[in-house]
Order: C-alpha cells, then structure tokens, then sequence
C-alpha cells in the first residue's frame, strides 16, 4: 500500500469574498474625456457606481457675471463642444425675452435650419464613435465623411468649424453667402442618401446588437428621478421634446414634419435607434426650413442694438432642446450691461447621475457599453 501523505493549506479571510474599488479614469479611452468612475466590485459584477466629476471645470457661470450680453457667447458655446450654435442660441433667446425683443422671421428660420444642421454633426460623432467603444472602428469613419460635409457648408456661413459664434442677440452675425442655401441643400441631400451605412454596419451586425440589446434598461421611473432628457429619456419611453412640446424659434409651424422618436426597452440599443432615428428627422427638419427660407422675401437677420446693451432688471428661464437633451439658461439681471447671474442646466449633467442606477448589477464588461451609450460630452458636465 501506497502511503499518502495530506496537506492542510491556511487560506485564512484571503478567500472570502471581497470588495475592490476599482477606477476607471479620470484619464481614460472609455471615459470620453476626463471623467472618473468609482466602482466597486465583487467578482465581475459591479456593485456600486459613483462618477466624480469636476476634472475639466472652468467657472463659466462666475465668468459669466464679469462678460457684457455680447461676450458670454463665446464662453456659453463650449461647455458642449459638438452642439456649439444650439448652446449659443439659449443665451440670445433669455436676453431677448428679457428685452421683450421681436426677432426678424429670416433670422428665426435660419437658426431653426442651423439649430438642425448643428443637431445631426453632434449625432452622427456618437453614431460613430459609440460602436468605436464596442470594438467596431469602420462606422466613424463614414461618420467623419459625413460630418465633413456638413461642416463645410456650417463653416462657410459661420466661419467657425466648431464654435460658430453666428447668434447674436436680436438675431445671426451676418446674412447668407450667395449661393448657400443650394449647397446646404446639396449636403443634406449627400448626407441623407449615405445614413443607410449605419443601419446596414451597425444596427445590421449581430456582434453590435448583443452587446447592446438588454444591457443598461433605464426606466422612466429612474428618467424622472434624475432629470435625464434627449434621446436618452425617449429611449427610455418619456414622450417629451420642448420642440414640440414648448415651441421656439420656428418648430410651431414644422410640426407636420417634427417626428418625436421614442422606445419602450430603455437599453444601450433604444438609445442608439433613437439618436439614428432623430438624425434622419433632423435632416427632414432642415430641408423643411430651407424650403420656408426659398418663400422669404428678402430681409433683414438681426436688429439694430445700441452701443451698450442693458437688459432690464428681472429674471428669466430660456430652455432649449440641445442634441443630447434640454439646456437651460436662468438669466437674472439687474439692469447692467453683464447679467448679475447666469446659471447654466446642462443635459450631460443630469444625464450622467443616472449611472449610478445604471451600472451596479451589470458586468465589467458591459460597463463601456452603458457609459458610452448615455452620449454625454464631459465640458458639458463640468462646466
């Protein structure tokens, strides 16, 4: 008989079950710019989730204070860097509400136009960039050609790629170049017959889909409770859009072709279909006011201002539906020529907090998915 010989091996407390903190961030690829996740792990499950936040913050609200009603506009078109016009026309909108200022119909129509264009460049950056995340690299580059060409017609009118600084208060910088309504309308074209792409590339391919489709439900309970909006709450089945549910600028009359898209499932691929869909009525949105803008006798696109411009002491609320959701501007003045208070409600911001429903229960691994989905841009967090 063989003799056996037995090993008793102290594992001690090192076996049981622990909790590890792990951070991903602030300086991270998935993370879309400099954003810190606190998680908390067991095994590969994720227990606890707490975005930290304030990385990139630079005081616009207290800068705000110190600028005249001209020069906050360059400061309040970066906190979303992709919707650049749409975060310059909510601060022009609450100094002419306070002004109690009638805007020229020619200037409306073109911010509704430019506000739509702006719209499709911030959505197609993440139809491109959010596949990215999930391993598939070919759909942002079709989505840079795309973006390219509109950015060319938006930097022609404006004369800026990305911060257009073309709102003024009483109306836009300056008219239309000869000739731009018929290249703006050649780019819509363009970019509509080549949209396609995506649902073939991406919403197509089964890799894509599985590691979206039930990954991240929000509910609408969870929507309501953390103020999310945009693309992101309508996924989630909430019915709202200030475009059609409080209108501005000119979408009271585009409401035949305004289409409000929403999903019931609330997971990583409503939210995608909803920012696809939404692209394709932004381009139908814009077509509509460049067939009003071709009716408009010719006019002028701001007012005249005088040389210090004050607006009355009061205190107003300008919101807006940005590309990722509403934006909001609470203006509160005391007769001077800088606002005494300007506060900024931006759509990443609430957007973001819901994470911390999102993530605990789900895996490591579906977290990129999730965090990517939200389509938020870290500027417009901090602030």
């Amino acid at each position: 008989m063989t003799p056996t010989t037995e090993t008793m091996v102290g594992i001690g407390g090192a076996a049981e079950s622990t909790d590890m903190v792990l951070n991903i961030g602030p300086q991270h690829p998935s993370t879309h710019g400099v954003l810190r996740l606190r998680l908390v792990l067991d095994g590969e499950r994720i227990t606890s989730a707490e975005p930290v936040i304030g990385y990139m913050h630079r005081g616009a609200e207290k800068l705000f204070e110190a600028r005249d009603y001209r020069q906050i506009i360059v400061l309040a078109n970066r906190h979303d860097w992709l919707s650049a016009f749409s975060n310059e026309l909510g601060v022009v909108l609450a100094v002419e509400r306070m002004l109690g200022m009638e805007v020229p119909s020619r200037a409306v129509w073109l911010r509704t136009l430019l506000a739509e264009l702006n719209r499709v460049l911030n959505h197609l950056m993440f139809l491109g960039s959010y596949p990215l995340e999930l391993g598939g690299i070919t759909p942002v580059f079709y989505a840079f050609r795309e973006r390219e060409v509109l950015q060319n017609v938006m930097e022609e009118v404006s004369g800026g790629r990305m911060h257009y600084m073309f709102n003024r208060v009483g109306g836009l910088k300056e008219d239309l170049p000869a000739g731009w309504t018929t290249r703006a309308r050649a780019a819509v074209a363009a970019v509509r017959s080549r949209m396609d792409v995506f649902d073939d590339l991406v919403l197509g391919n089964e890799i894509f889909r599985g590691r979206t489709r039930g990954v991240g439900a929000l509910t609408p309970e969870a929507v309501h409770a953390y103020g999310v909006s945009g693309p992101i709450a309508r996924a989630s089945g909430v019915d709202f859009d200030l475009r059609r549910d409080e209108p501005y600028l000119a979408y009271g009359e585009l409401q035949d072709t305004l289409k409000v898209v929403t999903r019931q499932e609330g997971d990583c691929l409503a939210r995608f279909e909803c920012l696809l869909e939404q692209t394709h009525n932004a381009l139908d949105l814009a077509d509509a006011c460049l067939d009003r803008l071709a009716e408009l006798p010719p006019g002028p696109v701001n007012q005249r201002l005088p040389k210090v411009l004050k607006a009355p002491e009061g205190h107003t609320y300008a919101w807006t539906e940005n590309p990722l959701g509403i934006n909001g501007y609470y203006l509160v003045s005391k007769g001077e020529k800088t606002p005494y208070r300007l506060k900024l409600r931006s759509a990443s911001y609430n957007n973001i907090q819901a994470l911390t429903e999102l993530l605990p229960g789900t895996l490591v691994a579906d977290m990129v998915a999730i965090l990517g989905s939200l389509f938020f841009v870290v500027g417009d967090i901090d602030k």
